[in-house]
């Protein structure tokens, strides 16, 4: 099965749009919800299909977090699309996105959007090949190879990789591809813009040997599968952003603590229309789980914070890639440490 990519950054509606968030919930200050508040229903933007990848937010809807955090029905909508622009304009009441995706549509577009927490510490981006191949094991490994690079955001994050390394397109040949790896296996590249959570598992699961080049180890250590919302949500509807990063954390914990059970609910109800394979969808949600969601820094913070340290990564890795926009036009994570303040229990 075929990974999400970031969609191409659209023009975004007006600002005003944004008012128009199906979430029905009143403005009352930075407090959490009383229990049994009625916020609303919810709609959910994923990055692509319904799989494992969202295996915290299946445990969250299917145990009630979202119920008991004051929602009313849930939606989940399906990726790929243009996610930014589809919360920008009240489509969608939280998206989930990556930091470079993100920041190009705020710097481009100066969308009024900001990652409020992550799921993913460290991105899963990587250029995959054959170790019987090309064996890309290093940046210098990709000088004069055939890379194959989908359409859209992938390609701005193809070439931060490159020039984050000194390196331009001249180096490499870029080859169009779609999100299927069958071109790396037939030979037609020598390396594929992959996830290490999915094509990386697919091609493995041939009985094929590859070799990884993570972007987070080769100088983009941004972070993904990122909570996002509007600005006037975060400003006038605190409490609807606490209530959801609240349900998403104990999503998630249980998501990690319960691998196969979360992976079955991507197989057999979220996603039973999509013809998952289910030892690939525990692979999955095993390697995210294990190095992705939770690190060193989530283990004393609790999942979803985002280090002062990975922050400033996260910087460098926007100059890199030329996107010009400061700390704060990406990330306001102050609701986020309001609510860990209030129930540190979430922590784990």
């Amino acid at each position: 099965m075929m990974l999400s990519r970031p969609g191409r950054a659209l023009r975004l509606t007006a600002v005003a749009a944004a008012a128009s968030l199906a979430l029905a919930a009143c403005a009352s200050g930075d407090d959490a919800p009383a229990e049994g508040e009625d916020l609303g229903d919810l709609t959910v933007q994923f990055s692509w299909i319904k799989n494992a990848e969202f295996a915290g937010e299946f445990m969250a809807d299917s145990k009630g977090y979202y119920t008991d955090a004051g929602f009313g029905d849930v939606t989940f909508n399906a990726g790929p699309g243009a996610t930014e622009n589809l919360v920008a304009s009240g489509k969608a009441d939280f998206g989930i996105s990556n930091a470079v995706t993100l920041g190009q549509v705020v710097a481009n577009e100066d969308a009024p959007l900001k990652i409020v927490g992550t799921t993913f510490q460290k991105n899963p981006f990587t250029i995959l090949s054959l170790k019987d191949g090309a064996n890309i094991e290093t940046i210098e490994d990709l000088k004069g190879k055939k890379i194959g690079v989908q359409d859209g955001g992938n390609g701005l994050l193809f070439a931060a990789l490159l020039a984050t390394n000194g390196l331009t397109e001249d180096d490499v040949e870029i080859v169009p591809v779609q999100y299927d790896p069958q071109p790396l296996v037939n030979g037609e590249v020598d390396g594929f813009l992959a996830y290490l959570t999915n094509e990386s598992i697919t091609v493995t699961s041939q009985g094929i040997e590859v070799t990884n080049l993570p972007f987070a180890d080769n100088g983009l250590p941004f972070v993904a599968e990122s909570i996002i919302a509007t600005d006037e949500t975060i400003a006038e509807r605190p409490e609807v952003v606490k209530a959801f990063l609240e349900a998403e954390i104990k999503g998630w914990t249980d998501a990690c603590a319960e691998l196969e059970e979360s992976a079955k609910l991507a197989v057999e109800e979220y996603g039973a229309d999509q013809d998952l394979d289910l030892d690939k969808e525990i692979e999955t949600n095993t390697v995210q789980c294990e190095e992705l969601v939770n690190t060193d820094e989530t283990a004393e913070n609790g999942i979803f914070t985002i280090s002062d340290e990975l922050l400033a990564q996260n910087m460098a890795t926007f100059e890199a890639a030329g996107i010009d926009v400061a700390q704060e036009d990406v990330f306001d994570l102050s609701l986020l440490e309001e609510l860990l303040a209030e129930k540190p229990e979430l922590k784990g």
